[in-house]
């Protein structure tokens, strides 16, 4: 049997498991055709991409959401008068990380902004070409390795191969680890924690072989504010963003305006000289919100995804019942340059990442799985430019 009618067996065979057996199955027999194939490769060049349909099966899967939950998925929120989207009052401590089988380690990063640290995780099951990079930004209160237990990421990347970069804002840096998106300095190119973070991430590129078409961000709350900033200040780095629970680049310009944003205040493009209009976008974004968010209103979702929604743009949106867990309404949005958008407003969710673990803080395992729905996202939009 030749190379490519055994690839395509594979792939015929992924899909079987998934239908019979389970998500995870599949993943496992796509991972397996894609090293065999990478194997028979004389010149390695980059990894072969997964089949679209077959990533668009496996991640939106209704039996991948089909876990166990309680009727305490969603934690009650309150916001900090000291430090915006603070974590709720009464959240229970995380249970420890499973191990899993990459390299999660931890380094820093210095520039003329300060330094940070940062973990990386790089899964145990290396492909034979560049590959992706993931870098997530935690909410307030949260670190590392709680985001990565929350989020289920590094899972995620050991399954399908990308790397996991996770930058750690520390409380010298703001008391309750929250990243500082409301602050002129830090809402910048080439300055303050931006550059911080586009520092680190060019760092983790040229070091461990990245494709530096298919690097994403993504974010909670105030991660997702400096997820925001980030793909509008660094287009030429980041090919995507994932923003759950967050608000628009420029919402706020002080704590004051940032409290006030988040109570869903309508300054969108705010700033100390008075309103723009926020800028057209010019990369992907994906953006997930609860309806039912009592630390950063649902109308900020709403605000993110406004300028993919400007001139000739082409909309539809979809209502949809969950199996397990909380029905949604998404939104496709194409602006007339032809570029995507998608918003998922969940129904009954609060301040917390859909479809996470409980052992991380912020997390409503009811679903949908934001992280899925994100890596299908990402990697359908690699930067072409």
């Amino acid at each position: 049997m030749k190379m490519n009618d055994a690839f395509l067996a594979s792939m015929h065979e992924a899909m079987r498991l998934l239908q019979t057996a389970g998500p995870m199955e599949a993943t496992e027999a796509i991972q397996r055709a894609l090293r065999q194939h990478a194997s028979a490769v004389v010149q390695p060049g980059p990894a072969a991409p997964m089949p679209a349909q077959v990533v668009e099966r496996l991640l939106t899967y209704d039996g991948a959401a089909a876990r166990a939950c309680g009727t305490d998925g969603v934690f009650p929120e309150r916001a900090a008068a000291r430090a915006p989207a603070a974590a709720p009052a009464s959240q229970p401590a995380p249970t420890p990380a499973r191990a899993e089988p990459g390299h999660f380690t931890q380094r820093s990063y210095a520039n003329q902004a300060g330094t940070r640290s940062y973990k990386l995780y790089i899964p145990a099951a290396r492909h034979a070409g560049p590959m992706p990079l993931v870098v997530m930004l935690h909410g307030c209160t949260q670190d590392a390795d709680d985001f990565a237990a929350g989020t289920r990421m590094n899972e995620l990347a050991e399954r399908l191969g990308f790397a996991v970069l996770y930058p750690i804002q520390p409380t010298d840096a703001n008391p309750s680890k929250c990243w500082n998106w409301f602050r002129p300095g830090d809402q910048q190119a080439d300055r303050g924690e931006p550059s911080l973070i586009a520092g680190m991430t060019r760092e983790v590129i040229a070091a461990h072989g990245i494709d530096a078409r298919r690097v994403y961000v993504a974010g909670l709350s105030a991660g997702g504010a400096m997820a925001a900033v980030l793909i509008q200040r660094y287009p030429g780095l980041f090919a995507a963003a994932g923003i759950h629970s967050g608000l628009s680049a420029g919402s706020a310009h002080d704590l004051p305006s940032a409290l006030g944003a988040m109570r869903g205040g309508k300054g969108i493009g705010v700033s100390k000289g008075g309103s723009a209009r926020p800028l057209p976008p010019t990369r992907p974004m994906i953006v997930f919100h609860g309806d039912a968010d009592k630390t950063v209103h649902p109308s900020n979702g709403s605000r993110l995804v406004a300028p993919f929604e400007q001139g000739e743009a082409r909309k539809d949106q979809q209502r949809e019942a969950a199996r397990a867990g909380h029905d949604y309404t998404r939104h496709r949005i194409t602006t007339p340059a032809g570029i995507d958008a998608e918003y998922w407003v969940i129904h009954g969710a609060g301040h917390a990442w859909a479809g996470g673990s409980r052992r991380g803080t912020y997390t409503d395992p009811k679903g949908p799985d934001a992280s899925a729905e994100m890596l299908r996202f990402f990697l359908a939009h690699p930067r072409a430019d």
